[in-house]
């Protein structure tokens, strides 16, 4: 059975979707984009809204019963590759060793404008 997942301490979902759902003993965090809740506003940078994507995502795990330290997937959307280095020195600041399984793909857009977008899987 799944069990949707809300929080109004990350951005609502800009769509039909969830911002994240659990099932079985995983929650699987839809793609969080560098949205600011408390503004509404993305920072500037590709690194920046790196951090801002990955906040998000800690609240929405918060939010249904897990955290960061329990990521085993995490997927990283980009729209230039030009900013890899600066993204992954944010990206590490978040997480430790183990680090959780990557995917880092460029994407010709995102939605709202974003630079970034990131999205993950964490057990419960």
């Amino acid at each position: 059975m799944k069990k949707p997942v809300a929080t109004e301490t990350a951005p609502g979902a800009v769509g039909p979707y969830s911002q994240a759902v659990v099932s079985g003993q995983f929650v699987f965090v839809s793609g969080q984009l560098p949205v600011d809740p408390a503004t509404g506003r993305m920072p500037a940078t590709a690194a920046e809204q790196a951090g801002q994507s990955l906040a998000n995502i800690g609240a929405v795990l918060k939010a249904a019963g897990s955290s960061l330290d329990k990521a085993v997937r995490v997927g990283v959307f980009m729209t230039d590759l030009a900013g890899f280095q600066e993204v992954n020195e944010v990206y590490a600041t978040f997480f430790s060793r183990p680090y959780p399984a990557r995917t880092t793909v460029e994407v010709p857009k995102l939605p709202k404008g974003a630079l970034v977008e990131i999205d993950c899987i964490a057990e419960l």
